[in-house]
């Protein structure tokens, strides 16, 4: 019998969370080039990159991804995954004349242009709440569209991102239909961020399975847990047939009242993997269950 073998996403900085909450986060490229190795070492698959600037604010500026990316690439080959959604502060966000804050549209399509082989699709309309500020990040099906066609025509295969079952039915089965993904479509449940995002659903098992029941053929998924329901969503997803991520753009804690690395979270959820008689998905691996690549990332050679 053919052991199952698991697609580990580390997800190590993200565009929120800062040093003053833990200061393991890594922000600056040769910081995150160093977790990642590390995680890799430890069984990361795939690599979930967000941007910060030297002042650590977000970022999708792609002079910088593209010098972790080289980074990255110079130690491993592990996948490695751009975010277009950027963060809720630092270059991403503006004040509109309105007192509205909002992520802006200009800035998230940058993060396209540093030669990965999969970005993150947003694929609807978000109102975070952070700091105090209600922040808009925009996505009508106008942008959904233009998002995902640029993907297709720079060989960028999707990272569907999904907060609530109508992003599934509507927007990414829209897109989908529409041929601008090519199967297996790869989905990320992101679960637990319903304190901070409108719109966005808790994490139990019900939900999840809930969710899971209405994915589209053809795709494989992950699991995205925000804070607490990191650890017990990844479990859920492994028993649900899905993938598992980890890292502190999700989870700043490694138990309660004790901060995480990154590694010491990779190392717990790949001991969790092979006790339940599974193994982590080499990035040779990952890229045959993903179809990838898509096209040769123009920073590297991939293996």
């Amino acid at each position: 019998m053919q052991t199952p073998k698991i697609i580990v996403t580390i997800a190590p900085t993200g565009g929120m969370a800062s040093k003053q909450q833990n200061p393991h986060l890594p922000t600056q490229p040769d910081e995150i080039a160093r977790d990642t190795y590390d995680c890799y070492n430890a069984g990361a698959s795939v690599v979930a990159v967000h941007a910060r600037r030297p002042d650590d604010g977000a970022t999708c500026d792609p002079a910088i991804y593209r010098d972790i990316n080289e980074r990255i690439r110079a130690k491993c080959d592990i996948i490695i995954n751009n975010s277009t959604g950027g963060g809720v502060n630092g270059d991403m966000v503006r004040q509109g004349p309105n007192g509205y804050w909002e992520i802006m549209w200009d800035e998230r399509l940058k993060g396209l242009e540093a030669g990965a082989e999969m970005c993150t699709l947003d694929a609807t309309t978000i109102n975070a709440t952070f700091e105090g500020r209600e922040i808009l990040m925009n996505t009508p099906p106008s942008r959904c569209l233009e998002l995902a066609t640029k993907m297709k025509e720079l060989g960028i295969k999707p990272e569907w991102e999904v907060f609530s079952p109508t992003h599934i039915l509507q927007d990414v089965a829209t897109l989908i239909g529409s041929g601008l993904d090519e199967p297996p479509y790869f989905i990320n449940l992101v679960l637990g961020a319903h304190r901070g995002f409108q719109n966005a659903m808790p994490y139990t098992p019900r939900i999840l399975q809930s969710m899971v029941d209405l994915l589209p053929k053809d795709c494989i998924f992950g699991v995205s847990g925000i804070g607490p329901a990191q650890l017990h969503s990844g479990v859920n997803a492994l028993l649900l047939g899905g993938h598992a991520r980890t890292g502190l753009e999700d989870n700043l804690y490694y138990s309660h009242g004790e901060l995480a690395t990154n590694v010491r979270l990779m190392e717990r959820l790949v001991r969790i993997i092979r006790d339940l008689g599974m193994e982590p998905a080499t990035p040779a691996e990952a890229r045959a269950i993903m179809g990838l690549p898509r096209r040769q990332p123009a920073f590297s050679n991939v293996r």
